[in-house]
């Protein structure tokens, strides 16, 4: 059966014709790219550049070019020097209004990466992070996200990533015989989502051997969540009279001696909760102090599976704390979001600095992201948010504007994890 609706011959049931009213992007006479790098104070580059005594080291190729160049490269998923040098070149005039910005060569663009302290990239990632949030305090995750009603501690997350790399290009980051690596080690913020400290190094040693080095930082009554792999009883020991509240999961090898029963029989999926000691006297010497175990049956891709788990704090129910560190999975999603959305995987340089300079960069790229869909309250996925800003780096048009304007599809969609999820009366 035939209908004519709206001038035009349909078959079946009735169309009905939707007229969106979407309005166009402003025109702007900054290409997206300039708005973006110009997000970065004036002057910040070259006076981390002095500080760091490195100024001297730029001649025709200035740090700001160096930067804008890195920034690009992240930005289109560049696969080569002569793909970012290329491409540059023939966009000199735009470049040239990013603050002076000039193209680099090939060779100059590699020994930049090379010779250049990363030192620079990573005091400038930390500097914007503080003046991001200085401007928009809902990046903080706070404000915008509502937990502080939530939660009266602060939640931190540490976990470390791998990178894989060329084992014949790169003997610096050789791990085995045949494979070579770099690891990033980071504590995230669960509320704001965003770093807190961060530590690149070869994989050749083990994650528990950084775990000083990263719990730092943390302050007496906030709660960090421990990948196992940093279990150092030592270091939980000096957690714990630092007045912080830690969970972590139990290696297999780990004996312990029980102490006290708080379950007679199992409740729900909670198995144990028993207080324990360390069996192995070793062991105990590090951490004599009595430990929490909870044993309990968690679902790991469609299946439940029986986990162990450790902690400080002897008044939480049970359920809290397995809830809790299934929160720790959260920090996988922002691995996600460096790794495959930013395509952290393909480096332009062999070097350790080469390295070190295109994970800095690649860091920035996502906390200027994350401001831009702050301000225009960006409701889609980071990888689409990174894909619109990609396909518009020459136009003229407001990136605000564009952001807040741009999108077909209906509802909402979030952009990051879910850290409320973690919310649990016992907590508060």
């Amino acid at each position: 059966m035939r209908k004519k609706i709206g001038g035009r011959k349909v078959l079946g049931h009735t169309v009905e014709m939707k007229n969106k009213s979407q309005r166009p992007p402003t025109r702007s006479k900054l290409p997206v790219l300039r708005q973006l790098c110009h997000l970065i104070p004036p002057h910040l580059v070259g006076q981390l550049a002095r500080d760091l005594g490195a100024e001297k080291l730029a001649r025709t190729f200035s740090h700001w070019s160096h930067v804008v160049a890195l920034l690009y490269v992240q930005l289109v998923h560049a696969i080569s020097l002569n793909d970012v040098c290329d491409s540059l070149r023939l966009h000199s005039g735009p470049l040239s209004s990013v603050r002076g910005a000039r193209p680099p060569s090939k060779n100059g663009f590699s020994h930049a990466n090379r010779e250049r302290d990363p030192a620079l990239a990573e005091a400038l990632f930390w500097k914007m992070l503080a003046h991001l949030q200085s401007l928009c305090p809902a990046l903080a995750g706070r404000a915008g996200r509502r937990l502080a009603g939530r939660f009266t501690r602060t939640i931190h997350i540490v976990d470390s990533t791998t990178i894989e790399l060329i084992a014949s290009c790169l003997d610096w980051a050789k791990h085995r015989r045949r494979k070579a690596a770099a690891k990033c080690h980071l504590r995230l913020d669960l509320q704001s989502f965003l770093p807190r400290f961060i530590l690149l190094d070869s994989a050749r040693h083990a994650d528990g051997h950084h775990a000083w080095a990263v719990c730092a930082g943390l302050r007496a009554g906030e709660i960090v969540l421990l990948d196992r792999a940093y279990v150092d009883f030592l270091h939980l020991r000096e957690l714990t009279g630092r007045g912080v509240w830690w969970v972590t999961r139990a290696k297999e090898n780990h004996q312990f001696h029980v102490v006290k029963k708080g379950l007679q029989k199992p409740t729900g999926k909670i198995l144990r909760d028993d207080l324990v000691l360390l069996k192995v006297p070793a062991t105990r010497a590090l951490h004599p102090e009595p430990l929490r175990r909870i044993v309990a049956l968690v679902e790991v891709d469609g299946q439940e599976v029986e986990m162990t788990f450790l902690t400080n704090h002897l008044d939480w129910a049970a359920a809290s704390v397995v809830a809790l560190y299934k929160c720790r999975w959260q920090i996988e999603v922002f691995f996600k979001q460096i790794k495959q959305t930013l395509q952290l995987a393909d480096f332009l340089g062999n070097s350790a600095s080469a390295v070190r300079w295109q994970v800095w960069t690649a860091l920035l790229v996502y906390v200027l992201l994350r401001y831009l869909a702050m301000v225009s309250q960006w409701g889609h996925s980071f990888a689409r948010l990174w894909a619109v800003v990609r396909a518009g780096l020459w136009l003229r048009l407001d990136l605000r504007a564009l952001l807040e304007s741009y999108g077909t599809a209906g509802g909402s969609f979030r952009m990051l994890g879910a850290p409320e999820q973690a919310y649990w009366p016992q907590l508060a």
